[in-house]
């Protein structure tokens, strides 16, 4: 079953926020290469700029274990820590329903609309 992981993370706009974004891709361009990464994006809040979210797909649970365990995850995610001097707080979720509540739409025909 797929799962989502949020990384909530606190950043000071301006040149910690600059330095932050290489870190964020590299991990996420480290991540894509791991088994079972489906997809990531990073989103700051609107009304509060300074909280940053990071939203990664994983088909298992397992497979985001494994990278959480990665070195090369370890090493960025200490230089994000210290760069921010905040501990990144996780949160791992579930699909409340196990199943798809909409079937698949038929495929339409080349040339109809």
């Amino acid at each position: 079953m797929a799962i989502q992981v949020v990384i909530k993370r606190d950043v000071k706009q301006g040149r910690q926020a600059k330095e932050l974004v290489p870190l964020i891709l590299q991990m996420r361009a480290s991540a894509m290469y791991q088994p079972g990464y489906i997809s990531g994006e990073t989103w700051c809040d609107i009304e509060h700029p300074g909280e940053c979210i990071v939203i990664s797909k994983w088909e298992t649970i397992e497979d985001w274990n494994r990278w959480a365990q990665n070195q090369t995850r370890a090493m960025i995610d200490q230089k994000i820590e210290s760069l921010t001097g905040k501990k990144s707080e996780y949160r791992i979720y579930s699909s409340m329903t196990p199943q798809p509540l909409v079937e698949k739409a038929p495929k339409r025909q080349a040339g109809r609309n």
